[in-house]
């Protein structure tokens, strides 16, 4: 309780750089937290599209149904694999005249006596992760019966290559956030140290033990960066919400574009992650300041 209370008094002795320290950490976490969120968001709406990524199988010319059931069972058991629809070829007539007749039920039934795709029969594959589509790709066409496979290449690169350039872009910003709030931090214990260079030297001299003399300034620093993440974290939660209705009720066409997260499923990560980083912050930033100014 002690070193509880002496730490808090070392916020109130040194107002002025504690302030600008908590304002500093605070900006960082907001910062961080609005890049937290447009990331969860954005890797979500590229999980969203990849899931709409497929690859097509199609069948050797007088397979039978019962082989097309062993092969679709053969590729399902791969790991890569999420899902699998049997696409048969009336089902491809019924797509195509669906997406290129306006589904016109004269031109449908025309085409039925006489189907042009009935060697269309084919699987849709959908994956787990993108980046392993060409892995896949090659296995099947090694499969006995397998006539032709259709991947998206060029969609699965650019989303793979996307995902992977937000990652490194947000990592690369954290990383600079967290650097100044460390520095911040380090100044205003540095301070804090200064002006009780007197009292340190005489508890030192009595014989005060290392985490007696140390522990103030450990919990200054985990104070400051508590403080300075739970203000940024109250101010996104409403910011979050609001933004997201209003593009919502404003922007109708984009409904369907930026299917943005709920703030809960955004929050449950964000909430404890933006705590632990600040106290880790602010303890971080103690303990290498009182490693560098304090002989103990």
């Amino acid at each position: 309780m002690y070193i509880l209370g002496q730490g808090i008094k070392n916020i109130w002795r040194n107002k002025l750089f504690s302030l600008a320290s908590i304002a500093t950490m605070a900006a960082c976490i907001f910062l961080f937290g609005i890049i937290f969120s447009l990331v969860i968001n954005f890797q979500a709406m590229i999980r969203e599209a990849e899931s709409g990524v497929t690859i097509t199988v199609f069948f050797d010319e007088g397979i039978t149904e019962d082989q097309i059931t062993t092969l679709g069972e053969t590729i399902a058991k791969r790991a890569e694999v999420s899902k699998i629809n049997y696409v048969s070829a009336d089902e491809a007539l019924e797509q195509y005249v669906e997406e290129y007749m306006d589904g016109s039920e004269e031109a449908a039934a025309n085409l039925a006596q006489d189907n042009p795709l009935a060697d269309s029969a084919n699987f849709e594959i959908y994956l787990n992760d993108i980046s392993m589509q060409g892995v896949l790709a090659d296995y099947i066409e090694s499969l006995d019966g397998v006539r032709q496979v259709n991947q998206s290449v060029v969609a699965a690169n650019v989303l793979s290559d996307f995902n992977n350039l937000v990652g490194y872009i947000s990592f690369a910003i954290i990383a600079i956030l967290i650097g100044v709030a460390i520095f911040l931090i380090n100044n205003t214990v540095t301070l804090g140290i200064a002006v009780r260079s007197e009292e340190i030297g005489i508890m030192k001299l009595i014989g005060a033990s290392d985490i007696f003399i140390r522990g103030p300034f450990m919990v200054e620093g985990m104070l400051i960066g508590l403080i300075g993440s739970v203000i940024p974290l109250f101010i996104l939660y409403l910011l979050y919400t609001r933004i997201v209705t209003y593009i919502g009720n404003t922007f109708e066409f984009l409904a369907d574009i930026l299917d943005f997260l709920p703030a809960g499923q955004v929050f449950v990560v964000l909430v404890p992650v933006a705590l632990i980083l600040g106290v880790g912050i602010g303890f971080l930033g103690s303990v290498f300041t009182i490693r560098k100014h304090l002989n103990v």
